[in-house]
């Protein structure tokens, strides 16, 4: 029997504690389109959709594709960007609806909205409106997700990402949609079970290459295997949102036809639950100060070669932070630096005036801080060399994150300034492909120092080829110390922000 399923694609996390707003322009850098012209361009790259599409080919499903939009992490999203987006999907599932058997969405699960902190949770209500209670209905999450009840309730699967950096974006969606196949055919009847923990983030903020982190998936992974177990999924959260459910949860689907498999999902959720809980101090990293990062830059003495990798944690364009802070840069340009590198930088003011003069020229302007001074340090006034300008600031990832997705940073330039080559871009975006610096001229292998605007997705490409990576918190808006940042939505007492006694309340629904 061949199976009619609706696809889309509908990717953000949000800061709330970022002054902007997404648009749809802001979608419309990395994709916003639907249908055919959504397949053309995600078919093959690093996508849910090529999971989801996987699936339907060998099983032979017909496939109605409704939408991909997915943009850069940022500020919430604009109230008219929002009903737009949902409408698409919601309009697909109605014109649809007499004829589907399931449908299967790539979701994020920290996106914010004006007027509504749970857009997922909101499109997942409005489209059982539609479709009605029985229709299995698939989602696959970041692990970044803060996840909600009304998430949980109107998915028969969840399905998270199991890897931070994120590599298994097709893995995850082949999950959800091999588990969508044997809801169709009525091999099984999925419910989604919630706990969410007291905590505002897992100890590694979801990191797969350390421990103790890194074991939580490994267990969720030998649970799948059990009878009645559809997926788990270990959630760490996403801190910089201000949203009543932020934070680590965990999500067991189970099947219904399976008996004692409800009371197992529970037993499985509060067993990870209770490790992360005993487990919420062993962070991997250590948080280096700009004053004491300078100091290692300049006693550093490389084992192997390849450059000292710094990650910029605090500025992460990510995590929604603006990406301009300028702490970590002005202390490396004091140590006058031999072929090192920086950024991504977004400054669109700097990158314009960028392109305003030539290849060669010096200039003077101010760099950087423009957004909110009061995280990561005010504007810069540089000197330096124009060494690249790229109109579009266009590139194709090869690494494991972003392999075979086109990427714009907009106007694109590099100011060589005190040694170091500062990649100053227009949109906004994250390291975590060598080709956003070698497309615009800087090869990464041969540096001393990279300074990378990043947290962690920079390791899949950035790491291999690093001496050895450092982490730096520059007082920028996603900084690692929650308390510069004024919560009043969070679900409260929550750690670290309020002391817990005792075994702490986890929350099932």
């Amino acid at each position: 029997m061949s199976f009619h399923v609706l696809t889309a694609e509908l990717i953000q996390e949000c800061s709330t504690f970022n002054k902007g707003r997404t648009g749809l322009d802001e979608y419309r850098v990395e994709i916003l389109e639907t249908g055919a012209a959504a397949i053309a361009q995600r078919r093959e790259a690093r996508a849910e959709l090529k999971g989801f599409l996987d699936v339907a080919e060998a099983e032979g499903w017909r496939v109605t594709h409704a939408l991909s939009a997915t943009a850069t992490p940022g500020p919430i999203v604009t109230a008219e960007a929002f009903e737009h987006l949902l409408g698409i999907i919601t309009d697909a599932a109605a014109a649809q609806k007499d004829s589907l058997d399931g449908v299967l969405l790539a979701l994020h699960g920290a996106m914010a909205a004006e007027g509504c902190d749970d857009p997922e949770g909101e499109l997942l209500t409005r489209l059982r409106a539609i479709l009605g209670p029985d229709l299995p209905i698939g989602i696959t999450l970041d692990l970044h997700t803060n996840t909600t009840p009304e998430m949980a309730a109107g998915a028969n699967v969840a399905v998270s990402f199991k890897t931070y950096p994120h590599v298994d974006h097709v893995e995850t969606a082949s999950h959800a949609a091999r588990v969508m196949q044997r809801l169709m055919e009525g091999r099984a009847r999925g419910r989604t079970l919630r706990l969410k923990l007291p905590m505002l983030d897992e100890a590694n903020g979801g990191r797969s290459d350390v421990m103790p982190t890194m074991a939580y998936y490994d267990r969720a992974r030998a649970h799948e295997t059990e009878p009645g177990i559809l997926a788990v999924s270990v959630n760490s959260g996403f801190a910089d949102a201000d949203v009543l459910e932020s934070g680590p949860s965990i999500l067991v689907s189970y099947d219904l036809l399976t008996e004692g498999a409800a009371a197992r999902a529970e037993q499985i959720a509060r067993d990870l639950a209770g490790s992360i809980w005993a487990d919420r101090d062993a962070c991997a990293n250590r948080f280096l100060s700009v004053a004491e990062t300078c100091a290692y830059v300049q006693g550093f003495q490389p084992k192997r070669p390849g450059p000292l990798v710094i990650s910029d944690f605090s500025d992460n364009p990510g995590a929604g932070a603006y990406g301009d802070a300028t702490n970590l840069l002005a202390g490396l340009l004091e140590l006058n630096l031999q072929n090192a590198g920086f950024g991504p930088l977004i400054d669109p003011e700097a990158a314009a005036t960028l392109h305003g003069h030539a290849l060669g020229e010096t200039v003077t302007l101010p760099v950087g801080g423009k957004c909110d001074p009061r995280y990561g340090g005010a504007p810069l006034m540089l000197t330096g060399e124009i060494r690249h300008l790229s109109a579009e600031g266009l590139l194709v990832g090869d690494g494991p994150v972003i392999g075979g997705i086109t990427f714009r940073f907009g106007k694109t330039a590099v100011l060589r300034v005190n040694g170091i080559d500062i990649l100053i871009v227009t949109e906004r975006g994250q390291a975590y492909d060598l080709q956003q610096f070698k497309a615009f001229g800087i090869q990464p292998e041969t540096l001393s120092v990279l300074g990378l605007k990043s947290q962690q997705h920079f390791r899949a490409a950035f790491e291999p080829i690093a001496a050895e990576v450092i982490v730096c918190d520059c007082g920028a808006l996603a900084s690692p110390n929650y308390r510069i940042r004024d919560y009043f939505k969070l679900r409260r007492p929550i750690w670290p922000l309020d002391e817990i006694a005792g075994a702490p309340d986890f929350l099932i629904s």
